[in-house]
Order: structure tokens, then sequence, then C-alpha cells
């Protein structure tokens, strides 16, 4: 994912960010959350409860993942992420996952039920 150090930048700052994803019955289902990027990896993450409905969502749609996007802006300045998005609840990828949140924004809650979305990156879009 090779895009200019100011797109890195408003994706590094501190700013809160949607998730949409689809519902089964095809409406969009969109939340505010914290997300982190990884330029080399083309990879965003958001953590999350396992026990909420975006995250029963992603999981119930198994290995495949989900078709999903985060967006974020800033007055007129903005960027969406798009691309398939997976549940990982393993330690190794939930500890990483905080540890990257705890950079950009600051030391998450203790959560036993914490979850990681994983979005991997297919399309970029926005003037950011």
């Amino acid at each position: 994912m090779t895009l200019d150090e100011s797109f890195r930048q408003f994706w590094t700052e501190r700013r809160l960010a949607s998730l949409t994803t689809v519902r089964p019955n095809g409406t969009p289902h969109v939340v505010a959350v914290g997300v982190t990027v990884d330029f080399e990896q083309g990879i965003a993450r958001v953590i999350a409860s396992g026990t909420s409905y975006k995250a029963r969502l992603i999981r119930a749609a198994g290995d495949s993942g989900l078709a999903a996007a985060v967006c974020q802006f800033e007055g007129r300045t903005w960027s969406t992420l798009e691309g398939r998005i997976r549940l990982l609840d393993d330690a190794a990828s939930v500890r990483d996952a905080e540890e990257r949140y705890a950079q950009r924004y600051r030391t998450p809650r203790e959560n036993p039920q914490r979850v990681v979305l994983e979005l991997t990156i297919g399309r970029v879009l926005g003037n950011a």
C-alpha cells in the first residue's frame, strides 16, 4: 500500500471513524469506531467486544469475511478504506491490535471478550 505521507498522517492522527457492514437483510450497519491502519500489510483493524452486533455479524460471515468499509473525515478531507473484514479472537492478534489502538488513541479498557475486526484493504477512496 503506497500512499503519500499526508494520507498516512490522516490515518495516524487521532480521529474517530465509522465502520459500515451490511446486515443479512441488505441494510447498512454503521457504527463509530477507532481504527488503526497497517500501511505495510494493507490492513485496518478495529477492536470490539465479541458480543457486539458488529462482531457477531462479521463472525457469522465465516472465514471469507464480509464486505466492509471504514471512513473518517476532518472538514472537507475524507478517506474510505474498503475491503473484506473478518474476526480474529486469538490472544496474539488481540494484543497486537490493542497496542496499535493505544498508540493512536489511548490504552483500551480491560475487556476479556475483546476481538479484532481485521479489514484487508482492497480499495482506497477520498481526498486525504
